[in-house]
């Protein structure tokens, strides 16, 4: 006898109906804190260093070229007790470089962080060399890290002998994973801070009221918006910093943006949000293509032509006006939103190029309620 498959069947039915309709319901649009502010003192510092790169294979600088690659081997080797002054130095194996890397917040001494290598002078590539300890200074002049290791450029070269070369990426900068040692703390104490500041990269005062009333939900009178960009906490009594923001930053709020129309004019590309609104306005778009044909006849001269006639080259040209037609006027209604507008571009065929002046031209009709920035 066989079991009965119906109640599977109306189970099976039952799980898709129900993920149909989770699917359907409303789609989410917050944001955790941390993924729409930036914390007050807690961000990267720049460092940056001169060094000396060794072991190229003749690819380094060239040091009549270059005098501060030469002053720097010439320092160098005299603190390791080589006297070289005056000395006729023709190597084409070692480069000046400057180094660069972000510390990041509350590194520890000891900690790795990686590092940037790019050369200084007319050094063809830096492949395979070596960069010598390296002190890493910050912006108070300060050295926090110390950078040294074997460069890795992701380039790719090769040449023959009749002068043609092959290139691809960039041969003269290159990096150091975790080529650089952590050797002192940014002084910042965050657990003895009595006040933390969130700043918004969006600045808006709906998002920072929003931010502040999530906070005051959870632990009343501890947020404050001061303006659209800042955001400031307090932790409640009892709780320490590091524990307060460690429960913040995971609050989730509805980011609120303005209107705004993003175009990059070189790539083609629009980018419009949300919030773009466009008032009551008429839109025609249409083509006007002029063409222009050079056919040249040749004339030869026949039968019974006098003596002396030759044969010519007669030019003729044909000039045609196109004018696209059979589109007729777009109308966008008052309070149109952006899937509306869009649809209605579409509908007219527009190409993107065409569409960034379509936009430009509502904008300067006063119907598109939105900012436009063009990159």
């Amino acid at each position: 006898m066989r079991p009965a498959r119906f109640p599977l069947l109306r189970l099976v039915s039952a799980l898709v109906l129900a993920a149909g309709v989770a699917a359907s319901g409303p789609a989410c649009a917050k944001s955790r804190i941390k993924d729409i502010v930036e914390f007050e003192g807690v961000r990267e510092n720049q460092l940056v260093g001169y060094g000396i790169v060794v072991g190229l294979n003749g690819t380094g600088d060239a040091l009549r070229n270059a005098p501060f690659t030469r002053q720097s081997l010439e320092a160098m080797l005299e603190r390791l007790g080589v006297n070289v002054r005056d000395a006729n130095l023709n190597t084409k194996n070692v480069a000046a470089v400057m180094v660069t890397a972000k510390l990041p917040p509350f590194a520890a001494p000891g900690s790795q962080i990686d590092a940037t290598v790019s050369a200084m002078g007319d050094a063809k590539s830096l492949l395979g060399g070596t960069l010598l300890v390296t002190p890493l200074l910050g912006a108070d002049g300060q050295a926090y890290a110390v950078g040294q290791g074997t460069i890795q450029t992701g380039s790719v070269s090769a040449g023959g002998a009749s002068g043609s070369a092959v290139l691809k990426g960039v041969p003269t900068a290159g990096r150091i994973a975790g080529g650089a040692t952590v050797e002192r703390e940014v002084g910042f104490q965050l657990a003895n801070m009595g006040q933390m500041r969130l700043t918004l990269r969006n600045p808006d005062f709906t998002t920072a009221r929003r931010i502040a009333d999530a906070v005051n939900t959870l632990h009343p009178g501890t947020a404050v918006a001061e303006n659209p960009t800042i955001i400031a906490l307090r932790p409640p009594a009892g709780r320490d910093m590091v524990s307060f923001m460690a429960q913040i930053e995971n609050l989730t709020v509805e980011p609120d943006n303005g209107a705004k129309v993003v175009i990059d004019e070189v790539a083609g590309v629009i980018v419009m949000g949300e919030a773009v609104r466009v008032s009551t306005v008429a839109i025609q778009q249409g083509n006007l293509t002029i063409t222009v044909r050079e056919q040249p006849a040749v004339s030869q001269p026949g039968a019974f032509a006098p003596r002396g006639a030759e044969t010519v080259v007669i030019p003729q040209s044909d000039v045609s006006v196109d004018e696209e037609k059979g589109k007729q006027f777009l109308t966008v209604r008052s309070g149109a939103s952006l899937s509306t507008l869009v649809a209605g571009l579409n509908a007219l065929g527009v190409t993107p190029r065409d569409m960034i002046s379509i936009l430009q031209t509502i904008r300067a009709a006063g119907a598109l309620q939105a900012e436009i920035e063009v990159m």
